[in-house]
């Protein structure tokens, strides 16, 4: 069963922390909470996680992953961005957006197997910002929604009953939004909404 973790959304505890990035860097595959819905992370370079988390979503290889990051200080690792999409990026994280960005060659193959396209997004919450701080690094993402579902989870009761036997680690942040993040794809300059969700679509329009 996995570990449970309550951590305070607004004033994360340092102790709780340190032992989920602990997990994290051990291959663990983990619940948080996010400025939406619930999402599942991992270690960026753990091949066995990942697929893990595509088992337990049952995602398929177009699916496009994406990096949770601290700030836009990791971008020109991860993706490649002009000033213009820069700016773009700057001006609207943190917040509730994944960006869909052209992908650099220090993004594992692995992660967009038939894509050159590589998600950042950049949350506006306590507990994934002190997680990042700690890591050191980008975290690899997904939202929290289960095959055959039309919504993430939210509950993490609802986490533990569900999935507790297939994860390592829950945080229980508490309640989270049934909103999954709106989703902008920026590969080709212009902004194009790909998912209307709990970010503001209207600047990108």
């Amino acid at each position: 069963m996995a570990q449970d973790f309550y951590i305070h959304p607004d004033n994360p505890q340092p102790r709780l922390i340190k032992q989920a990035v602990m997990f994290i860097r051990d291959g663990g595959v983990m619940a948080y909470p996010t400025d939406s819905a619930y999402a599942l992370g991992c270690h960026i370079g753990d091949k066995a996680a990942m697929e893990r988390l595509v088992r337990l979503r049952e995602l398929d290889d177009r699916h496009n992953f994406t990096l949770l990051c601290r700030d836009l200080s990791d971008i020109a690792t991860y993706a490649k961005v002009d000033n213009a999409t820069y700016r773009l990026l700057k001006t609207h994280t943190p917040g509730a957006y994944t960006f869909i960005l052209t992908a650099t060659s220090e993004v594992p193959k692995r992660l967009q197997p038939k894509r050159k396209t590589i998600g950042i997004r950049v949350p506006d919450h306590a507990i994934c910002q002190a997680l990042l701080a700690e890591l050191g690094e980008p975290l690899l993402t997904t939202t929290l929604q289960l095959p055959g579902e039309s919504e993430p989870l939210n509950d993490p009761e609802q986490i533990r009953e569900v999935l507790g036997s297939r994860l390592d680690l829950i945080i229980d942040g508490g309640f989270g939004t049934l909103e999954p993040t709106t989703v902008i794809d920026l590969s080709e300059g212009n902004p194009v909404i790909l998912r209307e969700g709990r970010g503001d679509p209207a600047p990108f329009r």
